[in-house]
């Protein structure tokens, strides 16, 4: 079935490309939507407010993003989604349209009939970058959706007229999180608001939702399924509004749905002042033209339809998170919980850093610099609100999940890139807060809240020198990070003339090499009396080990900041190279009780499917073999990017394995952000423009270009011979033409 998809999608996509070479007829939003890449098909604006898409399913891992392929029956319709997380939350003000009886519960997949809930297929369903469609079979229902970037926009054909009607759920979340309050209010017999607040992965999440339709209703209003007769406001645990209406056979109601995170007002200026009459048309030709502006920045030629859209839709799940989180007159709901306005300012929330810090930020500082340090700005209001750098921000909530302080080398790699248009005193005094055990100030949201974000490992870290492993789980892994986190703050103490700091965080960026042990060649734990933790399988991935969402094999080589000394401390350039040559060789076999289901993605140990391998193919341009690179990088690129809902190999993590296609298919990749260096890999196109924000190009041709010429020969920059597999920033930056030469059979001469 997934093949077949595959198939229609790539005829209709060439059919309409012959017609128009507009980016967005190259994105296709059900990549992802599979397997286990908990992407949404629904519709949204760039890094937008509203994520307005169909609910298949609440419950289970597969269910973070609300949707997922392989389901048959849609519970509704709702306004917020994650993209590609591995937590769920969201699924906010879920809409249904009906006909006939009006039934209160969603009921089940396995009886589609017990509820409202209603069967589709597939071959009803479509997508595209601004607008999404279906039929709903068991209604004879044709739904269209739209959003800008703060409302969305319903468009309902009944067919079958009669009875018709709508229902609002605002007791359905992802994940089943408690709703401590539901209210609803009728304000006429066309418009209706309520609230939505959440106890989820988002300790303390509200969405105020007000909503107009262009057609009379009757309401009745539901407290916990309990009708509330002759009420126009009820307050609950579990509200629920079923509006009804008279239709003729083929009759289109339409719904505008403003949200805020602050109050009714904001969720109504929002309605009305982007959706200010009932052109759905015009909304959504204005959503398409949004998409293919943003998604023009980068313009590829050549290679296959596939090629392009697998690029094109890389390109746009890299431009859905962080999202803007301020209303359209500037006020939000910050990290403390109250409500600030900025004039002139643009909060965002949704940064999931531990995944995003590698590429997707990076990818920014190339083609929207503006915005990345619009979302730097948006870091330091949190730090300001809540006294703190977020690990993960969710609805402007401390969540504290992963591990590191990787808003670190956000700030610090667009610092090093000229990319400085924030207070860079405060920045540095937000950066060195976030390396030390320091709860003063901070406003978590809860104590288990407070012990991630300030987490006692940063303690045992400054009192050992490393993180005990007998007294902290995963303590391999978040010393690995906190290491290369510290070098970041070292470069940036450096550029700052802080010689004092700059020596500090130095050693302190060189702790890693307390976990190496010589004797197995694998970073191992060590216990607080020096001892390493027995027994010990470097093949072991589960939940209470030493490492993160991986084993001793991925997390090897998590040293991109210093990756000479790595190999020294490995016994050597042979040495290193026969043992990385070793993880991408030996059997793709994982052990442990309880496996890690994120180490997805699999070239021998080699974990594609997972943040922490993503750099590990471009270390070879670091000890003299970048044709292992090339080889690697055209291998991953082809293999674990597919235009197939089970395209993904992994949770598509808010853009960043996204963003890792999208840079490598250009070919370069951000090694080691905070230094200002790419490394080359194997570009995928003959030709790829890219457009920056100072009307300069940079432009990438590849000669001989095809799928088994995947070897470079030899690379000219601006004219001149590049002797080195590596490019600068500000290279990129000031414009220019990077041709690679290509060859079937690699050459040991380039790039040594």
């Amino acid at each position: 079935m997934k093949r077949i998809f595959s198939l229609v999608i790539y005829f209709l996509v060439t059919f309409f490309s012959v017609y128009s070479a507009e980016p967005i007829n190259y994105v296709n939003p059900f990549i992802g939507t599979g397997g286990h890449g908990h992407t949404f098909p629904g519709v949204t604006l760039p890094f937008g407010m509203v994520q307005l898409s169909p609910d298949t399913r609440t419950l289970g891992w597969d269910a973070c993003s609300g949707y997922h392929y392989s389901d048959s029956s849609i519970i509704g319709f709702s306004h917020t989604h994650l993209s590609g997380v591995g937590i769920g939350d969201y699924g906010d003000i879920l809409f249904m349209p009906f006909s006939g009886e009006a039934k209160l519960d969603a009921g089940n997949p396995e009886n589609p009939g017990s509820g409202y809930r209603s069967r589709f297929t597939h071959t009803e369903e479509s997508a595209t970058p601004g607008y999404y469609r279906v039929r709903l079979s068991d209604y004879d229902i044709l739904v269209e959706l739209t959003a800008t970037q703060r409302a969305g926009f319903h468009r309902y054909t009944f067919q079958k007229g009669g009875n018709s009607g709508v229902m609002i759920d605002l007791a359905h979340t992802i994940h089943g999180h408690k709703n401590p309050v539901n209210e609803i209010r009728i304000i006429s017999d066309t418009e209706i608001e309520g609230l939505k607040r959440t106890e989820g992965w988002a300790t303390n999440h509200f969405v105020y939702f007000r909503a107009k339709f262009n057609k009379p209703f009757t309401c009745k209003l539901y407290q916990n399924n309990v009708e509330a007769v002759g009420s126009k406001e009820i307050i609950s645990h579990a509200s629920k509004a079923v509006l009804f209406f008279e239709t003729q056979k083929g009759e289109q109601v339409l719904s505008k749905v403003g949200i805020s995170s602050v109050d009714y007002e904001g969720a109504r200026k929002n309605l009305y002042a982007e959706i200010p009459d009932w052109n759905f048309d015009k909304v959504v030709t204005d959503a398409k033209q949004v998409w293919n502006t943003e998604l023009g920045k980068i313009n590829v030629e050549g290679k296959t339809e596939n090629d392009k859209i697998i690029f094109y839709t890389s390109l746009y799940h890299s431009a859905i998170d962080p999202n803007v989180f301020s209303d359209i007159d500037s006020r939000y709901r910050g990290e403390d919980g109250k409500i600030h306005q900025k004039n002139g300012f643009t909060n965002y929330t949704v940064f999931s850093l531990w995944d995003t810090f590698r590429a997707l930020h990076p990818l920014l500082t190339i083609i929207d610099p503006k915005r990345d340090n619009d979302f730097i700005n948006a870091l330091l209001s949190k730090y300001d609100e809540g006294g703190i750098l977020p690990k993960w921000d969710l609805a402007d909530n401390y969540t504290g999940t992963m591990i590191g302080y990787h808003a670190v080398p956000v700030i610090v790699d667009a610092y090093m890139k000229g990319i400085r248009n924030f207070d860079i005193d405060k920045a540095y005094k937000a950066i060195i807060k976030s390396s030390l055990y320091d709860t003063a100030g901070v406003k978590a949201p809860s104590k288990q809240v407070m012990n991630k974000l300030v987490s006692r490992d940063k303690y045992l870290n400054a009192m050992y020198g490393f993180i005990p492993a007998d007294s902290i789980d995963r303590s391999v892994s978040i010393g690995l990070e906190y290491a290369y986190d510290d070098w970041c703050i070292s470069r940036l103490a450096k550029s700052l003339g802080k010689m004092d700091d700059y020596k500090i965080y130095c050693k302190r960026a060189l702790r890693y090499k307390k976990y190496f042990d010589s004797s197995s060649g694998f970073m191992r734990g060590i216990n607080a009396d020096g001892s390493w933790v027995t027994p010990f399988n470097p093949r072991i991935s589960s939940g209470k080990t030493d490492y993160v969402e991986g084993n001793a094999w991925q997390w090897n080589w998590f040293v991109p900041q210093d990756i000479p000394s790595l190999v020294k401390l490995m016994g050597g350039k042979t040495k290193f190279i026969t043992k990385l040559d070793s993880l991408f060789s030996i059997p793709s076999h994982i052990e442990g009780e309880e496996q890690i289901v994120d180490a997805s993605g699999l070239i021998g140990m080699y974990a594609h499917g997972n943040e922490p391998s993503h750099h590990i193919a471009h270390i070879y341009n670091y000890v003299g073999q970048p044709w292992k690179t090339q080889a690697l990088v055209d291998s991953v690129l082809s293999t674990f990017y597919l235009n197939d809902p089970d395209g993904i190999s992994g949770n598509e993590d808010c853009g960043q394995m996204s963003a890792w296609y999208v840079l490598n298919a250009i070919g370069f990749y951000s090694f080691c952000p905070g230094n200002p260096t790419y490394s080359i890999g194997r570009p995928v196109f003959d030709k790829v423009t890219i457009q920056l924000e100072n009307n300069k190009q940079f432009v990438v041709k590849t000669i001989n270009n095809s799928r088994k010429n995947k070897y470079i020969q030899s690379v000219m920059l601006n004219g001149k011979v590049l002797k080195k597999p590596f490019i600068d920033h500000a290279t990129i930056i000031n414009g220019g033409i990077l041709v690679f030469k290509m060859g079937q059979s690699p050459n040991y001469n380039w790039g040594n």
